[in-house]
């Protein structure tokens, strides 16, 4: 919201004089000091130029995802740092293996995951969907191999097992992981 409003060039009393919305309202909600009503953020949504039922258009769109599916793991992952990737990733391989559902892959990774993760998540998604039969989701052939490659187990002595190995889904993308990346045994 920050963003929105500072790049339209408002302040906090504009946005909250065209809300309809207290000043304070605004800076708390701003700081994430307080928990606002879906109607009030609808309110803030519609001053700043989107439609009046974004927000609950939102609320509808996350819960129609699984908690598990890409789109979703990967808000965790940016919630929980970089450092949770694999975590979140698998839990995602578990979910759509067990499920077989499209919900799972229909949407992107979260906004705002770094490029190789973006990769990652895009050929894990074309791989599990070449072994399960599920078309693969139209957001993964928009998304462009790395500039560099990158060998996942980042072990030196695995390197060129891993670009013997490594499927086509995530070779086509410059990522490079053992056979056996996406086993659970």
């Amino acid at each position: 919201m920050i963003k929105k409003r500072r790049g339209k060039r408002l302040s906090q009393r504009s946005i909250a004089s065209m809300a309809g919305v207290s000043f304070r309202t605004v800076q708390l909600i701003e700081s994430g000091k307080h928990d606002a009503k879906i109607s009030t953020l609808g309110l803030i949504a519609a001053s700043l130029g989107y439609p009046p039922d974004i927000i609950a258009v939102a609320l509808k769109n996350i819960f129609l995802q699984p908690p598990d599916s890409i789109a979703m793991v990967t808000e965790r992952i940016l919630k929980d740092g970089r450092s949770s990737w694999k975590i979140w990733l698998f839990n995602f391989v578990d979910a759509f293996r067990k499920h077989r559902d499209p919900s799972y892959i229909s949407m992107p990774p979260a906004q705002g995951l770094p490029r190789d993760l973006m990769a990652l998540f895009a050929s894990v998604a074309e791989a599990l969907c070449a072994e399960t039969g599920v078309p693969a989701p139209p957001w993964c052939s928009s998304v462009a191999p790395l500039k560099d490659p990158w060998f996942v187990a980042n072990m030196e002595s695995l390197k060129a097992t891993a670009l013997l190995e490594s499927p086509v889904y995530f070779r086509k993308r410059n990522i490079f992981v053992l056979g056996n990346f996406l086993s659970r045994r």
